[in-house]
C-alpha cells in the first residue's frame, strides 16, 4: 500500500531518519525535499528545525519577545497541527484486510472508491480488486474552516455521508485556486435534501501553484489535496461509478462484520423484489416512505404512490427479476441510510433498467423515500 504520494514519502523518511538519530542523512534528505517542492510549506518548517538542532546553544541569546511571537504564530500552528496529522497516519494504520464499514458490496463496474476520515486529514484510495476491496494509496487532505457535518449554504464546512463524483473539470477551465483539477460530487444527495442541507458547489480539488498544501481545516467546505496527489486520483476515477465516503472518523472493519451489516438490509430488498414480482400490492406499498420520490431524465416527481406502485407491478407482471452489479453503501447519521445502485432485468426482456435507491430505516423496517430510474 502508498502512503501518500512522493513529497509526504520523503517527508515521513525525514521524520523516520531523525528519530533514529540520523542527524545529517535527514538534513540532506530535507534539503533535497525543499528543492524538489519549494513551496511545500512543511517540509520548509521541518528543515529549519533540523538547522536549528545543528546550531551551538550558547553561540547566540533568544529574544524571548520574537520566540514567543513565532510560538503564536497561527501559520505556524496550522503547519505543526499538519504534521502531526501526517505522522498520526503514518502510525495508525487501517488493519490489513479491513474496510471501512460503509462500503457494503461494491460492483465491479466501480474499479475504484475514496474514503476521506476528516479526524485524520487523510483520504483513502480502495481499488475494487477481484478479491475484494484493497486500499491501494492514501493521501493528506484539509477540509472545511469550521470542520466537517455540513448543514447550510456557506458555512464552511465539508458533508458527512455517502456520494459520487459527478465529473471531472479540465483544469483548463477552472482558475489557478483549484490547481490540478476538480471531481465535484453530487453534494447534496436525496438524503441531504430529507434532512433540509442546503448548499453546492463540493470538490474534490487541488491547490494554487504558489501552495503544494493547505491546513487540514482551510477549505469552504471542498476536499483538498496538494496537485501531485490529485493527479493520482485524477487518474483512477470514473465519473458516476466512483463513491465517495466521507467520514468523520471511518471505521475499519474485517468481511465477516460486512456481511453481518449488509444482511437486513439484503433481507429488505430481497422481500421489495418479491412483492413485485408476486403481484402483491400490499405488501409493495409497505416498501415505500410518505415522502418517496422518483427522479428520471425529465426530473424528480412526487407521482401518486398508487401510479408508481401500478407501474411497478405492471413491468413485473408476475415474472422473476434478476439484479446484476449491485452496489450497497450505508450511512449511519440520525437514522441508517442504504444508497443501492443496481441494474435490473425483467425475465424475458432482452434490456433492463438501472436504478439508484435510498432507503432509510424506520423503526425496524426499511423504506425506499428516493430513486433515479434511467432505461
Amino acid at each position: 500500500m502508498q502512503s501518500g504520494g512522493t513529497a509526504e514519502a520523503q517527508l515521513i523518511e525525514v521524520y523516520q531518519l531523525f528519530g533514529r538519530g540520523e542527524t545529517q542523512q535527514a538534513l540532506d534528505k530535507a534539503r533535497l525535499l525543499v528543492k524538489a517542492y519549494p513551496n511545500f510549506q512543511l517540509a520548509q518548517l521541518v528543515y529549519g528545525d533540523l538547522l536549528a538542532t545543528r546550531i551551538p546553544p550558547n553561540t547566540a541569546l533568544a529574544d524571548a519577545a520574537s520566540v514567543a511571537r513565532l510560538r503564536g504564530n497561527p501559520a505556524l500552528t496550522e503547519l505543526h497541527e499538519e504534521s502531526r496529522r501526517r505522522l498520526q497516519a503514518l502510525r495508525d494504520r487501517p488493519p490489513p484486510g479491513t474496510v471501512p464499514s460503509q462500503f457494503l458490496a461494491l460492483s465491479q463496474r466501480s474499479r475504484y472508491a475514496i474514503a476521506v476520515d476528516a479526524s485524520r486529514s487523510r483520504l483513502y484510495l480502495l481499488e475494487n480488486a477481484a478479491n475484494g476491496l484493497q486500499v491501494v494509496a492514501d493521501y493528506y487532505i484539509s477540509v472545511g474552516k469550521q470542520g466537517t457535518d455540513k448543514l447550510v449554504e456557506g458555512d464552511a464546512r465539508t458533508p458527512l455521508g455517502v456520494y459520487y463524483v459527478t465529473s471531472n473539470l479540465d483544469p483548463r477551465s477552472l482558475k489557478d485556486f483549484y490547481g490540478a483539477g476538480a471531481l465535484p460530487i453530487n453534494y447534496p444527495n436525496p438524503y441531504d435534501n430529507l434532512l433540509g442541507r442546503t448548499g453546492s458547489g463540493i470538490w474534490l480539488h487541488g491547490t494554487p501553484p504558489d501552495q503544494f498544501a493547505r491546513p487540514p481545516q482551510a477549505s469552504d467546505g471542498c476536499v483538498v489535496l496538494s496537485n501531485p496527489d490529485l493527479k493520482q486520483i485524477l487518474a483512477k476515477v470514473q465519473v458516476g461509478a466512483t463513491p465517495v465516503v466521507i467520514a468523520r472518523s471511518l471505521e475499519w472493519v474485517a468481511p465477516p462484520k460486512v456481511r453481518t451489516l449488509a444482511e437486513p438490509f439484503e433481507t429488505a430488498l430481497s422481500a421489495w423484489l418479491q412483492a413485485r414480482s408476486g403481484g402483491n400490492e400490499e405488501k409493495l406499498r409497505s416498501f415505500y416512505a410518505n415522502q418517496y420520490q422518483r427522479a428520471t431524465r425529465r426530473g424528480p416527481t412526487t407521482a401518486p404512490l398508487d401510479n408508481v406502485l401500478r407501474q411497478e407491478l405492471a413491468t413485473a407482471q408476475g415474472r422473476n427479476i434478476q439484479l446484476k452489479d449491485t452496489s450497497f453503501l450505508m450511512w449511519h447519521d440520525k437514522s441508517d441510510t442504504v444508497m443501492a445502485t443496481f441494474g435490473e432485468v425483467v425475465a424475458g426482456e432482452r434490456t433492463g433498467r438501472t436504478r439508484r435507491q435510498y432507503w432509510v430505516r424506520d423503526a425496524n423496517s426499511w423504506k425506499l423515500f428516493h430513486e433515479d430510474v434511467s432505461g
